[in-house]
């Protein structure tokens, strides 16, 4: 019995030993492992950031009156100034109107005669009052006298509130006026133009669509661990289409910077303004740098077998 439990306990001590060996095996070999990866340079493959670019006006004019366009005076693909007449609706009797307002409204003939008959009867109440220190005019003609001033005076305020209703009234048409011709709200391009001279349209329906491509937006969907060291004004650099290289001077900057994450993604929306001086069409792709740096490690990464 003795020599069975001896015999018991001298495999358990080979059975150790191999456990041992084995332990110090694998350390050996996750050890060599981290050592390899210590050792090799970290290269990244990180996808470049892309965008689309969008309009930063994007406006679609309507007209709050219904009507009858008389004058269409834009077209599709014509380059159009801030203020510039677009589209008109017919306003002959409105604008009628408006010009007899106009006249009342700068006449001041009853307010000049009101206050010259203001004027007579001060005069006449001084003369009675006189009169009347002399005994040759009672107190009630002297009354009577003042009451007539009193009522000048009220014929003087009726006038001076007629015409400035007129003035009102004036105006009022005058933005009547304005809000049956479409002007350009931006300097842009006129990209649609929905309507014909002689077609009666409605309320809020599409008559012109303007679009102001330069600046470029661009909105880019950043990493949310990449988005720490960005801020608002920002400088970046934005690579078009057919760019060879990457601007040596950044050529847009961040305008705007998403408070809300998408949880899906992980990622922060970036919104970026380009400069566009040669009018490329919105709706580009297009690849944004925060650094030249982040262009020449990418390019460096391409140009590997």
């Amino acid at each position: 019995m003795i020599e069975i439990v001896r015999k018991v306990e001298s495999l358990l001590n080979v059975l150790k030993g191999i456990l041992m060996i084995y332990r110090c095996t694998h350390v050996s070999i996750v050890t060599m492992i981290i050592g390899v990866l210590y050792a090799t340079p970290v290269i990244s493959y990180a996808e470049p950031l892309q965008g689309i670019t969008s309009p930063n006006a994007d406006i679609t004019l309507s007209f709050i009156l219904t009507g009858s366009v008389s004058d269409v005076l834009v077209k599709a693909g014509s380059t159009v100034e801030k203020g510039q007449p677009l589209v008109q609706l017919f306003n002959e009797p409105e604008r009628i109107q408006s010009e007899q307002l106009r006249m009342l409204s700068e006449d001041q003939t009853k307010i000049h005669a009101a206050e010259a008959d203001l004027a007579q009867k001060q005069a006449d109440l001084g003369n009675l009052k006189q009169a009347n220190a002399k005994g040759a005019a009672s107190q009630w003609e002297v009354d009577h006298s003042t009451l007539n001033v009193r009522i000048a005076e009220l014929a003087v305020k009726s006038a001076l509130v007629e015409q400035e209703q007129y003035r009102r009234r004036y105006e009022h048409t005058l933005s009547q006026l304005k809000r049956m011709r479409l002007e350009a709200p931006i300097t842009g391009r006129a990209e649609e133009v929905s309507v014909e001279a002689g077609e009666s349209i409605g309320p809020l329906g599409p008559v012109v669509r303007v679009v102001q491509n330069d600046p470029l937006w661009v909105d880019v969907h950043v990493p949310i661990s990449k988005t720490l060291d960005l801020s608002v004004g920002q400088s970046v650099w934005v690579e078009f289409t057919g760019d060879s290289e990457v601007n040596a001077s950044p050529n847009g900057r961040i305008v705007d910077i998403s408070t809300v994450a998408d949880a899906a993604s992980e990622t922060l929306r970036i919104r970026i303004e380009a400069p566009n001086p040669n009018q490329r069409p919105a709706g580009e792709r297009v690849t944004v740098f925060f650094s030249p740096e982040e262009k020449n490690n990418l390019k460096a990464v391409e140009s590997e077998p």
